[in-house]
């Protein structure tokens, strides 16, 4: 976990489409995604559902496949449940349908295991793939315990939309909205920020048996976290998932909001009735 400097101007977020009520301007001109509504009702009816969830589980299937998920250890569900999010985000405006990278952390996964990975949707393309730390206190080889408080020194589960960069005392790092009210929305006010670490290594987990840990933040390999971090700054979707037995109910996995902006998206009917 990074101290964040002062931010002096405002947050540009190349894919932010930020309009009330998905968001609002704090008085340091920085953008702040209001996350206590839950998506509004689609109003789908049953033929029209129909053909969107067969065109929606149609895309995850292929770019599951073409991006080469399954040989890259991301589980299916998991990856289902990440777009789910995505576009229900993209539905409330919270995100653009400018926007097509994804971040999955699998956090059920053991710390030794490359459990992120960046998508790009639009390609089916993976874009990156590496280890990621979660907090101390959160668990040794695998998390177990996930906390949104202050001082809790634990990782969050849940949607986040990336910020800004800048340059902290970890190099260059990235900050993190969180948009899942109850499990990460004190992500910003923890300084829980993507950035490198030394302990974020394979050759720190043959000499400990896992990786190091974190204050919280999901701290990446020191060498590929500029690359990262670029990839995905402004805007972007972070999806982190926990293990089954974590008890984690997220106002962005209501399936109809996401089928209507991925049918949107893909220029289908434009009508929810």
């Amino acid at each position: 976990m990074t101290n964040l400097p002062t931010v002096a101007t405002g947050l540009f977020l190349t894919c932010f489409s930020w309009f009330a009520p998905a968001a609002a301007i704090t008085a340091a001109g920085t953008a702040v995604p209001l996350v206590d509504e839950a998506p509004a009702p689609t109003g789908l009816s049953a033929p029209v559902r129909t053909m969107y969830m067969a065109a929606f589980e149609q895309h995850i299937a292929a770019t599951y496949t073409h991006a080469g998920l399954l040989a890259a250890g991301l589980p299916l569900t998991t990856y289902r449940k990440a777009l789910v999010g995505f576009y229900n985000l993209q539905q409330r405006g919270t995100i653009s349908n400018r926007c097509h990278t994804i971040t999955i952390i699998d956090f059920s996964q053991s710390s030794t295991r490359e459990r992120l990975w960046v998508v790009d949707l639009a390609q089916g393309r993976l874009v990156h793939h590496t280890l990621v730390a979660h907090g101390k206190n959160t668990g040794e080889e695998f998390a177990q315990s996930f906390s949104n408080r202050e001082g809790s020194e634990m990782s969050s589960l849940g949607f986040y939309i990336t910020g800004n960069t800048y340059q902290g005392k970890h190099g260059l790092s990235l900050k993190l909205h969180g948009v899942d009210t109850g499990y990460n929305t004190n992500a910003l006010s923890r300084s829980v920020v993507v950035h490198g670490a030394d302990y974020v290594s394979q050759a720190f987990v043959r000499q400990h048996g896992r990786l190091g840990r974190s204050q919280g933040c999901p701290a990446l390999p020191v060498a590929q976290t500029p690359g990262i971090i670029r990839t995905i700054k402004g805007g972007s979707v972070v999806f982190a998932n926990g293990p089954t037995a974590t008890a984690y109910q997220s106002q962005w996995l209501q399936l109809d909001g996401a089928l209507l902006a991925f049918a949107q998206y893909k220029g289908l009917l434009q009508h929810p009735g």
